[in-house]
């Protein structure tokens, strides 16, 4: 566990960010130029349960003592390293992955793309609507979900994935799976990408298949299993305890002569968290920029947004969905995880552009 945990904040866009970077007057977020900040948030961890926090300019951080400063020092040089295309993916700008649920339960759509000509038809028009990268899942992980056989989870899958990748043979698939049998056939069927909800830790041979395969994965977290994540879930500090978890995972994974620049970081919204902890991760969520990967965020139509909106909730929560994409771009989140492709590409694309107008 850290003592020290460092921030980027107090953002700039476009040209005016461009311009405090070349004078030196502020750093680029993830080697990308139009992102520029020029504080930092130091969270320090206290004793159990208590954490202390203070906001620094950056040319303050030679005055830090020894320890804060070495331990931030290490931190900037991952929050500005330039993040390296994934897959044809590029992470200088927002990009979108648009969910597949081929299951008849899942929280929000189940059942709605189960038959096979549906779930490729709803492929077809969120990569028509802008999705970059279709996330493609044969069991739900939602509040209270059991586990699935795998003969019946891949027979969910199968054929939509063979068919999507000798349509869109460009467009990435990222399979959302827990188990490595189902990564391996996956694989062997041309996906880019594994989504493991579990973090690597439902099926411990799932980094070998990963590892083997040197494919890129999305490394997400969950407290629990989706059977008891939601039952009074507790953390000292839910953003500070979710960083320490990702960074002793990475770890592991460069251990093993895995690449950093393979992994994509989920902190897994609404994964084993309360409105409390979602809030404080969502806020927060730049933080996590000091691991060095990409970052993931999936808001798309969760319990938060009902909790906080109350009478005003919806059945596809659209707006309380945008709401918190557009925060985390202006955080520097590179990849949203979304049902309402054409809509939130919508709201990115006018946000952006206005974002980036000087």
């Amino acid at each position: 566990m850290r003592k020290y945990y460092t921030r980027p904040c107090n953002f700039y866009y476009g040209n005016y960010a461009k311009d405090l970077i070349t004078n030196k007057k502020a750093l680029s977020l993830a080697g990308n130029p139009n992102i520029a900040f020029d504080q930092i948030e130091i969270f320090q961890r206290k004793k159990k349960g208590i954490t202390q926090s203070n906001i620094y300019p950056i040319t303050k951080i030679k005055i830090l003592n020894k320890e804060i400063k070495s331990k931030v020092e290490i931190d900037l040089k991952k929050i500005t390293l330039k993040r390296k295309s994934i897959c044809g993916i590029q992470f200088d700008r927002p990009q979108i992955m648009g969910v597949l649920n081929i299951t008849p339960d899942s929280f929000s759509d189940g059942g709605l793309f189960f038959d096979e000509s549906k779930a490729y038809e709803q492929a077809n028009l969120m990569i028509k609507n802008g999705a970059k990268i279709i996330d493609i899942g044969g069991e739900s992980t939602r509040p209270g979900s059991r586990v699935i056989e795998e003969n019946n989870e891949w027979n969910r899958v199968e054929k939509t994935i063979i068919k999507l990748k000798k349509k869109f043979s460009k467009i990435p698939l990222s399979l959302d799976t827990r188990k490595s049998n189902i990564m391996k056939k996956g694989i062997e069927c041309g996906v880019s990408f594994i989504n493991d909800v579990s973090g690597l830790n439902f099926d411990k041979k799932s980094f070998k298949i990963i590892n083997s395969k040197k494919i890129p994965f999305i490394l997400h977290h969950m407290q629990g299993t989706p059977a008891t994540m939601q039952i009074n879930p507790k953390y000292d500090d839910s953003l500070l305890d979710i960083y320490d978890f990702f960074e002793q995972k990475i770890n592991f994974c460069i251990k093993n002569k895995y690449k950093r620049e393979f992994i994509i970081i989920d902190p897994g919204i609404g994964f084993g968290k309360n409105l409390d902890h979602n809030l404080r991760i969502i806020s927060k969520i730049s933080t996590f920029h000091s691991l060095g990967c990409p970052i993931l965020i999936g808001t798309s139509r969760k319990r938060f947004i009902e909790q906080i909106v109350t009478k005003f909730d919806t059945p596809d929560r659209t707006g309380g969905t945008l709401s918190s994409v557009l925060y985390g771009l202006l955080q520097g989140v590179q990849l949203f995880r979304v049902h309402n492709v054409r809509e939130i590409n919508q709201g990115i694309l006018v946000f952006n552009k206005i974002l980036n107008t000087n």
